[in-house]
């Protein structure tokens, strides 16, 4: 009997955990939902999803004046997250267009190259299902300065997403990552803000530049 008790009490304890590792993004949800219930975003909508580069992009709409944009990135997320809460982030806005910037946090909190490409894969899979006539796009993992030592794992997954988007309809890889290198190959430092992994108004330039050609 005390054998089951341990079992059932360990069992019990790793689904609190999961659960928890699962939704300890709730809280930042729950506050997008929220704001939906007094200003809907319109549908047909550019949306933006992902981690903290997608967050901290303050000035979204201003450097996207032609579209009508939504901002629903939640720091320190990884593309599985995103796949956790599409059915509330990203299909009830039925958008034209869904942009993603994820994937540095998976690969930083030990995810093989493979299997972030299996994640985007997924969520993919999890928006065409609802929503089959909606582009997606994605965002190169960056080159962060502070996150260097795992550059060759982010170029292999760059390169896995990269070959597998060129295949599909109506998806585009948008290549940030080369622009963000200098003559040297290293990082520019001048487009990151302090803690050398987030960028700075500079770096937002760069991708609004860049990303403003697939929209």
């Amino acid at each position: 009997m005390r054998q089951a008790k341990l079992i059932i009490f360990i069992g019990l304890a790793a689904l609190t955990a999961a659960w928890g590792q699962t939704n300890k993004f709730e809280n930042e949800i729950v506050a997008f939902e929220r704001g939906d219930r007094t200003n809907l975003p319109p549908k047909g909508a550019v949306l933006f999803v992902g981690s903290s580069s997608i967050r901290l992009w303050k000035t979204l709409a201003q450097d996207f004046p032609k579209h009508q944009v939504i901002n629903r990135g939640f720091g320190g997320s990884e593309i599985s997250d995103s796949i956790h809460y599409a059915q509330r982030i990203v299909i009830p806005y039925r958008p034209k267009l869904v942009v993603m910037y994820a994937g540095g946090n998976d690969i930083h909190g030990g995810k093989t190259p493979e299997a972030v490409f299996a994640d985007f894969k997924t969520f993919v899979g999890s928006v065409r299902a609802a929503l089959p006539r909606t582009r997606i796009a994605y965002i190169s993992i960056a080159p962060n300065p502070a996150r260097w030592a795992e550059v060759d794992k982010v170029r292999a997954a760059n390169a896995l997403i990269s070959d597998y988007v060129r295949r599909q309809r109506n998806m585009e890889f948008i290549d940030v990552f080369p622009h963000m290198l200098g003559p040297d190959g290293q990082p520019k430092p001048e487009i990151y803000s302090a803690d050398r992994l987030h960028m700075n108004e500079r770096g937002y330039a760069l991708w609004t530049d860049i990303v403003k050609r697939h929209l």
